[in-house]
């Protein structure tokens, strides 16, 4: 279990970029500091409210992190985590979908879209996310 979740935390050592059938091999969740706690403690979690609504985990590759950041938490005071997530564990609940028509975002349903937790063990790192002057700091965004 991930005690200190200032630091990274490295759970699972994978190498590469892209994963099996050229999906992303690590997919990234803009987690809250509630949301993060809740899955420590339950080892599972639906999301937050926009989850739970839409029925699916939203998720985002690596290069989406910074936008979506600035674009729905730019004025959040809430602490924030960016988890890292080991695709091959979502298995064939994770969809890449096209919301606007030149962005293809990962969304997790979960078996046949059933809509099922993110669990735990399909977290390989988890950092704080630090808002500086309008600037989001964290190492895997380096």
């Amino acid at each position: 279990m991930l005690q200190n979740p200032t630091f990274c935390v490295q759970l699972e050592v994978m190498a590469g970029n892209v994963g099996v059938n050229g999906s992303e091999e690590f997919v990234y969740r803009i987690s809250s500091a509630d949301e993060w706690s809740e899955l420590q403690t339950s080892k599972s979690t639906f999301g937050q409210q926009l989850d739970k609504d839409s029925g699916f985990i939203h998720l985002s590759k690596l290069n989406q992190v910074n936008s979506t950041l600035q674009r729905f938490y730019s004025n959040t005071t809430d602490d924030l985590f960016l988890l890292q997530i080991d695709s091959q564990k979502l298995g064939d609940g994770l969809i890449y979908e096209n919301v606007d028509g030149s962005n293809v975002f990962p969304h997790f349903y979960g078996p046949s879209k059933s809509f099922v937790p993110l669990t735990l063990d399909t977290v390989v790192k988890a950092e704080k996310i630090i808002l500086s002057n309008g600037q989001f700091i964290c190492s895997m965004l380096d």
